[in-house]
């Protein structure tokens, strides 16, 4: 008999290896209590007569015949036994993985990804319904502990696509996926879901949902609660009143809600202003819908980022309405975020927009966008290696967006870690060649090595992407840098042209005056960056584009403005 020296278990000879920890047999009696038999096995070296033998020795006194001395194993054939080490070595992975994967209780699914509900109306003008139902439901069961829950752009990257369970679950690192198809016929809704193992392909669950449309709220709600018991054996009270929670019951402020995600999540500048006439409507619908305040309040913060309108418009909206958020519901993560924004870029409070941000975080630590800003926040003051735990957490929660990983390559540039951030730009260019802010990027790294030729190609084309006069301004500082004052000057006027019919950065003017060495004019137009609460003072401890300014004493008094080390 032989038998595990770690837990006891007894075998027959034929075994080598314990099938519960993988521990090399031994041979002795039943019991533990008794004496284990010594296995002697040679130490001579490799080529050497093996005239000593070393005791392995077990946790038992090894029994000894007297007079011992030094033993000579005899020669003898090959041990057929060890034949089975392998087989028995497999069947402990495999029973163990097995064991894990399939016989663990239900709240063993930690991670899951919510995809695209497809809209199967026939009526494309029912998508903003397809769309939200899938975002609200990623945002209620997000609010669960410790369920890691894909964000909205990384599954969106699969919307209209053919989906291949195993295939998704591996590219987005998780166990589960759960579909849906979305039906609506007049006041008839058909919502029918299904929960599948990214693993072996099988359906866990599903259910099929028919309701009025004005059940929409509590379907909602319904679905976010069924979902969620079938992911979790067990919620707390606590979890379960955040996953089930809806913020209106009025159905028709909710579908507007709706509508103004849907516009918010097309990130172009006309979309933005839609977004907030949709949210402004909801509120009109229930004035005390605080997650529609809340989005008014996201919507508002990004109007200068888009060149909608100037931050001096634009910024007080988005705090007045991100307070009003608050004052109804202390716990949304989204209006602490947009608060902390508005902090950032318009009251210059660093302090306070952090205080902010890790607000937000503590209620909701799956949410991306907090950790993505806080990230952006950290970098701007030099806090880089802080930055970037931020941005890499903010990563593994939405593996496939393509800001947060820009952002990235922007701290790591602000760090002056140019090949880094090059390597990320092109990585994501390589992934979405038409991708205009990462072309802007690379275009601004080659520049800051002094490869000009490179910087106007990537600035140009991020121009032809997307035609923002903004962006007019690194092209002319590009020229003026690689000689072609004149080109410089040209780009110059036409800023000045796009100016008199939309928003231009006064930042991006200061840019070409730079490249024309023209300091004291590039001063001015920074001074006004500053007065207009533009978006680009953010950068202006870390931009290595103001390099040639930082020992000047206006350029300095700006940094002290803002809150920004030197």
């Amino acid at each position: 008999m032989k038998r595990c020296p770690e837990c006891g278990r007894e075998y027959d000879n034929t075994m080598m290896f314990c099938l519960d920890d993988g521990a090399e047999l031994l041979y002795g009696p039943a019991s533990m209590d008794e004496p284990t038999t010594a296995i002697l096995h040679s130490t001579a070296a490799q080529g050497e007569a093996p005239t000593r033998a070393q005791i392995q020795m077990t946790d038992q006194t090894a029994i000894l015949p007297a007079n011992t001395g030094d033993i000579v194993p005899q020669p003898r054939g090959f041990d057929k036994r060890l034949l089975f080490a392998p087989l028995a070595l497999a069947v402990i992975v495999l029973g163990g993985f097995f064991g894990y994967r399939y016989f663990t209780p239900a709240n063993q699914i930690n991670s899951i990804a919510v995809m695209p509900f497809v809209n199967e109306s026939g009526n494309p003008d029912t998508e903003f319904l397809s769309d939200g139902m899938t975002e609200t439901l990623i945002n209620s069961l997000s609010q669960i502990a410790n369920l890691s829950v894909k964000a909205r752009s990384s599954v969106f990257r699969y919307k209209g696509k053919e989906i291949d369970p195993k295939k998704v679950a591996s590219e987005l690192g998780v166990q589960a996926i759960l579909t849906g198809r979305v039906v609506q016929r007049g006041d008839q809704l058909t919502l029918s879901v299904e929960l599948i193992d990214g693993l072996t392909e099988n359906t866990i669950w599903g259910n099929k949902y028919e309701r009025k449309g004005s059940d929409l709220v509590a379907l909602q709600s319904e679905v976010a609660r069924d979902v969620s018991a079938k992911l979790k054996s067990k919620l707390t009270g606590a979890d379960s009143a955040k996953v089930e929670k809806t913020y209106t019951a009025n159905p028709e402020a909710y579908q507007l809600y709706l509508k103004g995600r849907f516009a918010w999540n097309k990130r172009t500048g006309p979309a933005i202003k839609q977004a907030a006439d949709f949210f402004r409507q909801a509120i009109e619908k229930d004035p005390n819908y605080a997650l529609a305040y809340s989005g008014l309040a996201e919507t508002y913060v990004i109007f200068s980022s888009y060149t909608v309108a100037t931050a001096k418009d634009s910024m007080p909206k988005a705090k007045a309405a991100a307070l009003r958020a608050l004052e109804l519901d202390d716990s949304l993560a989204a209006a602490h975020t947009a608060l902390a924004e508005y902090l950032v870029h318009y009251e210059f409070d660093r302090v306070g927009a952090e205080k902010e941000f890790r607000r937000a975080i503590e209620l909701n630590p799956n949410y991306p966008t907090a950790h993505q800003w806080l990230g952006n926040l950290l970098a701007s003051v030099k806090r880089f290696d802080e930055a970037l735990v931020e941005l890499k957490r903010a990563e593994e929660l939405d593996p496939l967006s393509s800001i947060i990983a820009l952002n990235v390559g922007d701290t790591l540039v602000a760090d002056r870690r140019y090949d880094e951030g090059i390597a990320v730009y092109k990585r994501l260019l390589s992934a979405d060649p038409d991708f205009a802010l990462a072309h802007f990027a690379l275009g601004e790294v080659y520049g800051l090595k002094g490869m000009y030729p490179e910087a106007l190609n990537e600035t140009r084309r991020a121009f032809d992407l997307d035609p923002d006069p903004s962006t007019k301004g690194y092209i002319g500082l590009w020229l003026a840098l690689s000689g072609d004052r004149d080109g410089a000057k040209k780009m110059l006027e036409e800023m000045k042209q796009d100016s008199t019919g939309r928003y231009v950065q006064s930042f991006s003017f200061g840019m070409i005056h730079i490249g024309l060495g023209e300091k004291e004019k590039a001063l001015d137009w920074i001074e006004k960056e500053v007065e207009e609460r533009g978006s680009a003072t953010r950068y202006f401890a870390t931009a290595g584009e103001l390099d040639d300014l930082r020992t000047e004493p206006r350029f300095r008094a700006m940094l002290k403005q803002l809150n920004l080390p030197e």
